[in-house]
């Protein structure tokens, strides 16, 4: 969070209740998944109108590789889409488009349309949305220690300064890398757990749970989730 402000940096949301949303109402899971997607462009469109530079949202775990195929199968092709429908809105809003996490188990042509939308609004600069897909907080810590292992090997002498690292040096093999770690995350539909998302990240992050669905939540809902942030205390451990 930036001196004296109450804007957090960086807000990251996981968002469930997509299934449950369209149960209430009679539909197939997917219709759920489908207007959750006008939640991400109203949560997307708040973040940049109050100046919030980064907004992360946890789409896709690597646990739900385990869903039915055809759940998995629809909610890719939802995401192509997705992309190639925002795609003028990232770039006339100046909003950078990342997508993070364990890449290799997507498909080809996903892979390109996000390369493709990645590189498009690379110099984008009024709000990141970082997109965690196939996703998960203990692969990410895993795949840091492996990238380690690796350059240990490949130079034995340095083992020494390996060993002296810090946090914050260990920090430049996790995934989110060039990305602050988040000042609030916010996960919707009552449910009061992180489910393996940024365990390392989120170690003094500010966390919000509300029982709203992720279908309902828009702008209003963003904004109390920011003005219940404005009122914490953030001390990291210190005393103040």
């Amino acid at each position: 969070m930036e001196e004296n402000s109450r804007i957090p940096v960086h807000v990251s949301i996981i968002m469930d209740g997509n299934g449950r949303w369209a149960k209430e109402r009679g539909q197939e899971r997917f219709y759920g998944h489908i207007e959750g997607v006008e939640s991400v462009r109203a949560c997307t469109e708040e973040a940049v109108k109050k100046g919030v530079r980064y907004l992360s949202l946890f789409a896709f775990s690597e646990e739900n590789w385990d869903r039915p195929q055809a759940e998995v199968s629809s909610l890719m092709e939802l995401m192509v889409k997705a992309m190639v429908n925002e795609l003028p809105a990232f770039l006339e809003n100046g909003i950078r488009f990342i997508v993070l996490g364990n890449r290799a188990r997507l498909d080809d042509r996903l892979n390109a349309e996000i390369d493709d939308c990645m590189q498009r609004t690379a110099d984008c600069r009024n709000l990141s949305l970082v997109i965690f897909l196939s996703y998960s907080g203990r692969w990410d810590i895993l795949q840091a220690a492996k990238r380690l292992a690796a350059e240990a090997a490949e130079n034995p002498s340095g083992l020494q300064d390996i060993m002296a690292m810090s946090t914050d040096d260990f920090c430049r093999y996790m995934s989110t890398a060039d990305i602050p770690d988040p000042d609030l995350i916010i996960r919707t539909s009552g449910e009061l757990r992180l489910s393996n998302y940024l365990l390392w990240q989120g170690a003094y992050s500010e966390l919000y749970f509300t029982d709203t669905l992720w279908p309902d939540f828009r702008a209003a809902e963003f904004d109390a989730a920011l003005e219940e942030y404005a009122k914490r205390d953030r001390r990291y451990g210190k005393v103040k």
